[in-house]
């Protein structure tokens, strides 16, 4: 198949790798670009912990000027690229809940049950809803900003529009949204191919849009979504 993918660099190489190893033809158009806020107010320590819900926080953490106080924390993160970033970060005590925010919650609330410090979770600044932790104290700190692409670029414009594109991997809600906002005046080329979502969220606007052939991963993670468009033998 001839597929688009909308990650976010650097994801997105990795990403195209792994299709084009199953005998793809990969085009990348990055529809969110990663802004990091290395210098973010972490607030007064100590922690009792990290929280990670994507690889950008990791990596954002990497060049913050109080990074070495953390490492030593246990993080838990939501699920393997998060864990690879938090590991190439520094950290050594690092826990996938291997499933999405809510699982993360989950872990979280078992894990850390009744710690007196406050939990760090480091986040980006559009998020689709806060981490539910009752009877845990948890300081939230914007660790990047995810701004949307203003148009595709020309060739995968010129594809879409000219239906030489079969599928579309989505890995966000808003990698959608800007997927949309970057297809106005052309909306039903770009509805046409199949459209694969890391999520039922992230599907909602595709579906809202008349999108008629959509598939979601049957977890969160970058491994079922590539089983959608590979499936395993």
């Amino acid at each position: 198949m001839r597929l688009l993918v909308t990650r976010p660099e650097p994801d997105n190489e990795r990403t195209a790798a792994t299709l084009r190893a199953a005998g793809h033809d990969v085009v990348l158009a990055p529809l969110l670009h990663i802004e990091m806020v290395s210098d973010a107010d972490l607030g007064a320590a100590p922690f009792a912990g990290v929280l990670i819900t994507s690889a950008n926080s990791a990596r954002a953490l990497a060049s913050h000027p109080r990074r070495t106080e953390c490492l030593g924390l246990p993080v838990l993160v939501v699920g393997r690229s998060s864990a690879e970033a938090a590991r190439s970060a520094g950290f050594t005590d690092v826990t996938s809940a291997d499933g999405d925010a809510a699982d993360l919650a989950r872990l979280a609330a078992a894990r850390f049950a009744g710690a007196a410090s406050p939990l760090l979770y480091l986040a980006g600044e559009d998020r689709s809803g806060e981490l539910d932790l009752p009877g845990l104290s948890l300081r939230v700190v914007v660790a990047y900003r995810a701004a949307k692409a203003k148009a595709f670029p020309r060739p995968v414009l010129e594809a879409l529009q000219r239906g030489a594109l079969e599928g579309v991997l989505h890995f966000s809600r808003r990698s959608v949204e800007s997927y949309l906002d970057c297809s106005r005046g052309f909306f039903n080329a770009a509805l046409r191919p199949v459209h694969y979502c890391l999520s039922a969220r992230a599907a909602e606007p595709l579906r809202a849009t008349g999108a008629a052939r959509i598939h979601v991963a049957e977890r969160p993670d970058e491994a079922s979504l590539l089983t959608l468009v590979t499936p395993k033998p």
